[in-house]
C-alpha cells in the first residue's frame, strides 16, 4: 500500500472511522466475549503495546518464555476490529482472538466503549483502559499516521491539530473517548483506568495496582523481570514488540516507538496552538472528567524515554 492508496475517514454511527476498523463490523458486534478475557482498551497511542506487553509478561512470562521470541506482540494480543487483507499481513482480529490458544485471552481495542461488543459487559470481563494527555496524544498519533499507510494522511502538523480537536481522526475524538470510558467505570467495577503519565512516573508503582486488580500475585524476580523487559529501549530494539515487520509501516519516515517524552509536545505547540488547544480543551473538559497531567516534573529529562 502508498500513500495514493491511503484509506479516508468517514462518519460511522457518529463516530470518524476508516474501513479497516469496520469492514467486519458484524463479526465484531457478534464477538463471543469469554469471562476470563482481558479488554485493553486505549485512544490510539495512548500506551497500548506496552501496557498490552505488560500483561503479556505478568501472565505468561514465565509459562512460554520461547513465545516470547517467536510471536509478535500483534499476535499475542489481538486487534479486535482491525481487518488486514493486502501486503503480506492478512487476517481479521476477532478471527486471531478466536485461535488464541491462551488463557485469559489478552485483546486490544481503539474502540469507543459504546462499540464495544455487548458479550464483553455481559460475561463481566476485566477491562484495563489506559488514557494519555491529549498533547502529547496528538503528537504521538500524527507521527504515527506520517509513518503508516494503513492511516489516512496527517497532512502538516497545524492541520492535524485542527483536525484532533474536532475529533475528524479515526477513532473519533479524543474528548469523547476518554470520558466515555470514565463514565463508564463509575458503573462497572470490572474496569481498571490507568493514566500514560502515572506509568511513566512509577511504573513498578501502577505494575501493583494492575496486579491488585487483576489479582496477581508476581514474586520479586518475576516483577523485577517485567519491569526490565518494558523498559522503552528494550521494547524499540525487540523486533516481536516494535513493529519492524509490519508491512504498513515505513521506518524511515518514524519508528513505531519514537523517541518520545512525557511533554514533547512542548516541542511541537506553538504558544499559539497551545492557547487554542487548552481553551478547547477546558471547554470540551468538564470538572468530573478525569484529571491529566502534560508533565512529570523532574522527571522530564532532554533523554527521558516512553512508550508508545
Amino acid at each position: 500500500m502508498d500513500s495514493a492508496s491511503r484509506p479516508k475517514l468517514f462518519d460511522f454511527h457518529g463516530v470518524s472511522m476508516i474501513n479497516i476498523f469496520t469492514d467486519n463490523w458484524e463479526a465484531i458486534q457478534n464477538f463471543q466475549a469469554r469471562p476470563d478475557d482481558i479488554l485493553i482498551g486505549t485512544y490510539p497511542k495512548a500506551g497500548t503495546t506496552w501496557v498490552s506487553y505488560v500483561l503479556d509478561l505478568l501472565y505468561f512470562g514465565q509459562m512460554s518464555p520461547e513465545r516470547l521470541n517467536t510471536l509478535p506482540i500483534h499476535e499475542r494480543v489481538p486487534f479486535l476490529e482491525a481487518t488486514y487483507q493486502n501486503m503480506d499481513l492478512e487476517y481479521t482480529g476477532t478471527g486471531l482472538a478466536d485461535k488464541l490458544p491462551t488463557s485469559p485471552r489478552l485483546i486490544k481495542t481503539h474502540l469507543p466503549v459504546q462499540f464495544v461488543p455487548k458479550s464483553f459487559w455481559e460475561q463481566n470481563c476485566r477491562m484495563v483502559y489506559v488514557a494519555r494527555n491529549a498533547k502529547d496524544n496528538v503528537v504521538s498519533y500524527f507521527h504515527f499516521e506520517r509513518m503508516t499507510f494503513a492511516q489516512p494522511e496527517p497532512g502538516d502538523w497545524n492541520s492535524y491539530l485542527q483536525k484532533f480537536l474536532a475529533g475528524k481522526l479515526a477513532f473519533g475524538s479524543w474528548y469523547d473517548h476518554v470520558n466515555g470510558w470514565w463514565k463508564k467505570k463509575q458503573t462497572y467495577s470490572n474496569l481498571h483506568y490507568m493514566f500514560y503519565e502515572d506509568l511513566a512516573e512509577d511504573t513498578g508503582r501502577e505494575i501493583d495496582k494492575l496486579c491488585s486488580f487483576l489479582g496477581l500475585s508476581p514474586s520479586a524476580e518475576e516483577k523485577a523481570r517485567v519491569m526490565s523487559e518494558v523498559k522503552f529501549d528494550n521494547m524499540k530494539n525487540n523486533v516481536m514488540t516494535n513493529y519492524s515487520t509490519n508491512p504498513y509501516m515505513d521506518f524511515k519516515i518514524s519508528s513505531f516507538m519514537r523517541k518520545g517524552k512525557v511533554g514533547d509536545w512542548k516541542n511541537h505547540f506553538t504558544v499559539a496552538q497551545n492557547e487554542e488547544f487548552d481553551k478547547d480543551f477546558k471547554k470540551k473538559m468538564k470538572d468530573s472528567a478525569p484529571q491529566f497531567r502534560t508533565e512529570i516534573g523532574n522527571q522530564i529529562t532532554a533523554n527521558q524515554t516512553v512508550f508508545i
